[in-house]
C-alpha cells in the first residue's frame, strides 16, 4: 500500500496538501502508513454492532485491499515519533471509512487517537460517532469517549464512555433503543430506551447483556430489571429464552409461560414453552420447524394433566371427565418437481373442548355454530392446461352437539381436469376445445346423520335442530320429518365428463358458443343397517341406520349408474357505446341446454351436492348443483343480460339480471332427494326466480356489490347479499348484510338475517382504533312454533325463555393501539360464543394486551373476563 497524491482542483481537495516538521518526512511516510492504518482496519472490523445493511459506496481506491488517505495535511514528527493526519481526514480501507478532524499515531506508546467529529462507517452500513477514539495499534483494546453507534437497521447505542476488550464492547452508563429520533425535535426523548449501568456487547456470541437496567418510556422509567440479555440486532435466529406469556382464565387461573427457542441448525429449530397455571396442572407445548430445499413443515404438540376437573363442565357439554388433554398439529408442503406438490394439514385433539378451554383464541372458535377440526393429506399436480388433486379428509367435531360417529372420513377425493385445443385443419373445420373432467369420492361413517324438519324438533340444550326424533317408517321419505345429511356405511361415487366447445363470431358481431358433452356417473352404496348410537341426552331419539333404506327409494340395490349426453348453444351480443362519462357495454345473453328426460338422482344418496344456491354466479352453468351427486335433466333455457359502464378514472358500474326456464323433460330441482336438495331453491318451478347483481365502484375508495334472488311474480326478495367497502383515509369500513327467506322444506323454518361490520380509524399516523360486530337479526324469530323434545308438545314463544332484539349481538370486538418504527402496542376486547356449559349458550369475554418492542421481543397478556349467560329466545326451558 502507499500514498496516492492528487493535484488541487475545484472539484476535489488534494490528498496531501503539505508535509512538514522534519526534513526526512518524505522518506518515512511510506513505512508509517503500513503500521498505522492496518490498526485502523482492525478497529473497523471490530465495530460493536454487526447489523445487516447495504454496503457503503466503493472508496476511490484502485483496489479493495489498497488504502487511500485523504487529508489536508499529513505530518511526521521525528523527534516525538508521532504521525499526524489533519483536516477533514478520510481513510478508505477494505470497504470501511474513518473520518475525523485529526488522526494521530504515537509509535512510542503504540496508540492511535482520532478526534474531532470522529466517525467510523462499517462496510455493512453501521456508523459509530465519537468525540475521541483511543486504541492500541492493533485496536483490540481501547477507550471511546461520547460514543454513539447507529446500525443500518436503525438501532442505537450511546454511552459517555466505552471500553473495548477483544471482541467485547462495554458501554458504561449506556443506553439502547430501536426508535429513531424525532425529526422535528431531535432532543425529544425516544419512545422507549433501555438504560443500564453497564451494557456489554459480545460480538463473538452476538449477544447484548444489560446490568442494572431500566426501561424508560418517553424518558420516564416504568420497569426495572436487574439483569437480562438479548440477541444482537443483526441476529435473526439465536437460542435462548423468549419473553414470558401471561394469561388468565377462570377455569385455568393465572398462567405464566416461558418459551425457550433452540436454533438447532440453520434449517430447523425447536421452541419449548412450559406454562404453569394456579388452578390447573402444568401445560407443555413444543413446536419443531424445518425448512428444506423443496419445502418445509412444522410439528406442534401440547398437553397437560388436569388438576381441578371441577373447573370444566360435565359431559357431554364439557371435558370434566378428562384428565390427560392435549393436541398434535402438523402441516407441510413439498415441491416434488415443477408441477407436483405433496402436503398435509393435520390436527388431532384429545377431546372436542381442548381448544376452547386452553386455546380459546384459536381460529377454529370464531364461529360457534359451525366449527370443526379438518385434517387433510394431498398430492397436487398442475400443468399448463391440466390439474390433478388427490386428497383425504378427516373431520373432528368441536361442538357439544356433534356426534363423532356421524362425521364422514374421505378416502380419497380425486379431481382431474385437462383441456385440449382441436386443430380445425384435422377435424374438417370443427376446431374448438375439448375438456375432460373426472371425480372419484369415497367416504365412510359409522352411523347416519339425520336432521329433523316438519315439524322441527328443538334441542333442549342449544336450540339447534340437529337431532331427528319424529319418524314414521311408513311415511314418504320426501315428506317425512327427517333429512338424511350423511349416510351410515361406505359410499363411493365416480363421475367422468367430456365436453366440447367452440367460440364463433358472426358478421353482425354476435358471439356464438356451441357445446356438447357426455357425462357418465356411477355410485356404490354399502349402507350399515345395524349400527345405532346411544344418546347421551335422554330426550334424543336417533334413528337407527336401518331406516336409511327408505331414504334410497326402498331399493336393495347398492349400485347405480347413468350416462347423460347433452348439448346446446350460448349467444351473446356485446354492444359498445361511448360517451363523455365513459364506455358503456350492453350484452344480452341466451343459453339453451338440452339433455335427456331421465331421473335427476343418479346416486342413491346425496353427499356432496347439498349446498345449492341459485344466483348470478351459476345462472349460465350447464348444471347448477354444487357437486357431482346431482345433475340437471331435461331441456332448459337460461337468459338475461349485463351492462357495464367504465369511467375514465377506472371506476365502473356493472349490472346483471337473468332467469331460467324448464322447457321440456323432468325438472331435476323439483325432484327431491333424501336431503330435499332442489326444493325451495328458486329453480323448482318451471319458470325460476329472477337473479341479479349490481356492482358499483365509482372510485378506488368505495365499492358495493349487491346480489339477489327475487320472486318471479311480485319480485319479493328471497335471497339478498350485500358487501360494501369504504376506504378513505383515515377511515376504513367493511360491511356485509344477508337476508334469506325461510325454506322449511330444507330445514330453515325462519327467515335468516344478519349484519357484519368491521372498521379501522387511524386517529393519527401512529394511533388507531378497530372494531367489529356481527348481528344475528333473525334471532327474535326463533320464538315461533317448535316441538318440545321432552313431551312432543308444541311450544310457543311464551314458553321459551328469554327474548332477543332485532340487532342481537352474535360477536363483538373492540380495540385500539399504537404503531411506529420501533413499537407496536394494542389492546383488544372480544366476545365470542362458548359452548362448554350445561345451562345453554354463553359468551366468553376476553381482553388481550400486546406490546412489541422491535429487536427486544414482545409481551402478551390474555385476561378472560368469564362467561356471560345468554337468554336470547333460543333455548327452551330446562
Amino acid at each position: 500500500m502507499g500514498l496516492r497524491r492528487r493535484r488541487r482542483t475545484r472539484e476535489h481537495r488534494p490528498s496531501v496538501e503539505r508535509l512538514r516538521s522534519a526534513p526526512a518526512v518524505s522518506r518515512r511516510v511510506s513505512w508509517v502508513l503500513p503500521v498505522l492504518f492496518p490498526a485502523l482496519a482492525a478497529f473497523l472490523a471490530a465495530a460493536p454492532i454487526t447489523a445487516r445493511a447495504q454496503p457503503v459506496a466503493a472508496p476511490p481506491a484502485e483496489s479493495a485491499q489498497r488504502m487511500v488517505v485523504e487529508a489536508k495535511e499529513l505530518a511526521y514528527d521525528e523527534r516525538r515519533n508521532v504521525v499526524t493526519a489533519l483536516g477533514s481526514v478520510q481513510i478508505y480501507y477494505k470497504g470501511r471509512v474513518l473520518e475525523a478532524d485529526r488522526v494521530v499515531y504515537d509509535r512510542n506508546t503504540q496508540r492511535v487517537f482520532a478526534e474531532g467529529h470522529a466517525k467510523l462507517t462499517e462496510k455493512d452500513g453501521t456508523v459509530a460517532y465519537a468525540e475521541r477514539f483511543d486504541f492500541t495499534d492493533d485496536f483490540k483494546n481501547g477507550f471511546i469517549e461520547s460514543l454513539q453507534v447507529e446500525s443500518a437497521e436503525s438501532t442505537h447505542f450511546t454511552a459517555p464512555h466505552a471500553e473495548r476488550t477483544g471482541e467485547v464492547m462495554t458501554f458504561d452508563q449506556g443506553a439502547y433503543t430501536a426508535c429513531d429520533a424525532c425529526q422535528d425535535d431531535p432532543t425529544k426523548p425516544r419512545l422507549w430506551t433501555v438504560h443500564a449501568k453497564r451494557i456489554i456487547h459480545d460480538n463473538d456470541e452476538k449477544v447484548i447483556y444489560y446490568e442494572d437496567a431500566s426501561l424508560e418510556l418517553f424518558g420516564t422509567p416504568i420497569a426495572y430489571i436487574p439483569y437480562f440479555w438479548s440477541a444482537d440486532p443483526s441476529v435473526k435466529r439465536k437460542s435462548g429464552f423468549l419473553n414470558p406469556q401471561l394469561t388468565y382464565r377462570q377455569q385455568l387461573g393465572f398462567g405464566v409461560g416461558v418459551p425457550y427457542y433452540w436454533a438447532i441448525a440453520p434449517d430447523y429449530d425447536l421452541t419449548i414453552t412450559p406454562t404453569g397455571f394456579t388452578r390447573q396442572g402444568p401445560f407443555l407445548s413444543a413446536e419443531f420447524r424445518q425448512r428444506m430445499e423443496n419445502g418445509s413443515y412444522i410439528i406442534r404438540a401440547e398437553g397437560t394433566h388436569v388438576s381441578d376437573p371441577s373447573a370444566f363442565t360435565i359431559a357431554p357439554y364439557g371435558a370434566r371427565n378428562e384428565r390427560w388433554r392435549g393436541s398434535v398439529y402438523s402441516n407441510g408442503e413439498f415441491a416434488l418437481n415443477d408441477n407436483w406438490r405433496f402436503g398435509w394439514d393435520v390436527t388431532a385433539l384429545s377431546d372436542r373442548y381442548f381448544l376452547q378451554d386452553y386455546k380459546q383464541y384459536n381460529s377454529f372458535l370464531q364461529n360457534y355454530f359451525f366449527r370443526e377440526a379438518s385434517s387433510t393429506v394431498y398430492l397436487t399436480g398442475q400443468g399448463p392446461r391440466s390439474y390433478f388433486d388427490l386428497r383425504g379428509y378427516y373431520f373432528q367435531g368441536l361442538s357439544a352437539t356433534d356426534v363423532q360417529a356421524q362425521q364422514p372420513v374421505v378416502h380419497p377425493l380425486l379431481d382431474y381436469n385437462r383441456a385440449f385445443d382441436v386443430d380445425p385443419a384435422k377435424t374438417f373445420g370443427i376446431g374448438g376445445q375439448i375438456t375432460l373432467d373426472a371425480n372419484f369420492t369415497s367416504t365412510s361413517a359409522s352411523i347416519a346423520n339425520y336432521e329433523s324438519i316438519q315439524p322441527r324438533t328443538l334441542d333442549s340444550v342449544y336450540g339447534l335442530y340437529n337431532v331427528c326424533q319424529l319418524y314414521s317408517p311408513s311415511a314418504d321419505p320426501y315428506k317425512s320429518g327427517c333429512l338424511l345429511r350423511g349416510v351410515g356405511g361406505n359410499y363411493e361415487h365416480a363421475t367422468a365428463m367430456a365436453s366440447w366447445q367452440r367460440r364463433i363470431i358472426d358478421p353482425l358481431g354476435g358471439v356464438w358458443a356451441p357445446f356438447a358433452f357426455t357425462r357418465v356417473t356411477g355410485s356404490y352404496l354399502n349402507y350399515d343397517t345395524n349400527n345405532s348410537y346411544a344418546a347421551y341426552n335422554s330426550y334424543w331419539q336417533p334413528i337407527p341406520n336401518s331406516a336409511q333404506s327408505l331414504f334410497v327409494n326402498g331399493s336393495d340395490s347398492v349400485f347405480r349408474g347413468q350416462a347423460t349426453p347433452g348439448g346446446g348453444v350460448e349467444w351473446r351480443y356485446p354492444i359498445l357505446a361511448r360517451s363523455s362519462l365513459g364506455d358503456l357495454v350492453v350484452e344480452p345473453i341466451a343459453q339453451l341446454v338440452a339433455r335427456p328426460n331421465q331421473t335427476s338422482i343418479p346416486s342413491l344418496v346425496n353427499m356432496d351436492a347439498q349446498s345449492l344456491v341459485f344466483d348470478d354466479s351459476n345462472l349460465f352453468e350447464w348444471s347448477k348443483y354444487s357437486g357431482y351427486d346431482r345433475f340437471e335433466t331435461g331441456t332448459r333455457v337460461n337468459y338475461g343480460g349485463q351492462a357495464t359502464m367504465t369511467f375514465a378514472n377506472g371506476g365502473f358500474i356493472n349490472a346483471l339480471a337473468g332467469q331460467s326456464r324448464q322447457l321440456a323433460g323432468k325438472n331435476g330441482y323439483s325432484t327431491a332427494d333424501a336431503a330435499n336438495v332442489g326444493l325451495s331453491s328458486g329453480l323448482d318451478t318451471r319458470t325460476s326466480d329472477w337473479v341479479g347483481r349490481l356492482a358499483i365502484a365509482p372510485s378506488s375508495f368505495f365499492s358495493i356489490v349487491g346480489k339477489g334472488r327475487f320472486d318471479p311474480d311480485g319480485l319479493r326478495g328471497r335471497r339478498i347479499d350485500v358487501v360494501a367497502s369504504f376506504k378513505l383515509d383515515p377511515l376504513t369500513v367493511n360491511l356485509q348484510y344477508a337476508n334469506y327467506a325461510s325454506q322449511p322444506v330444507i330445514g330453515f323454518d325462519q327467515r335468516r338475517q344478519g349484519l357484519s361490520v368491521n372498521g379501522r380509524y387511524d386517529i393519527t399516523k401512529n394511533y388507531f382504533l378497530t372494531g367489529s360486530a356481527t348481528f344475528d337479526m333473525s334471532r327474535y324469530l326463533y320464538n315461533s312454533l317448535t316441538v318440545s323434545p321432552a313431551t312432543n308438545i308444541t311450544l310457543t314463544g311464551s314458553t321459551i325463555t328469554g327474548s332477543a332484539p332485532l340487532f342481537s349481538v352474535a360477536a363483538l370486538g373492540l380495540g385500539g393501539g399504537y404503531k411506529d418504527e420501533c413499537t407496536t402496542f394494542s389492546i383488544n376486547y372480544s366476545s365470542v360464543f362458548q359452548g362448554n356449559t350445561s345451562t345453554g349458550l354463553s359468551r366468553n369475554q376476553t381482553i388481550m394486551v400486546s406490546l412489541q418492542l422491535r429487536t427486544l421481543g414482545d409481551a402478551k397478556f390474555n385476561y378472560g373476563l368469564g362467561s356471560l349467560q345468554l337468554n336470547d329466545g333460543v333455548r327452551t326451558q330446562p
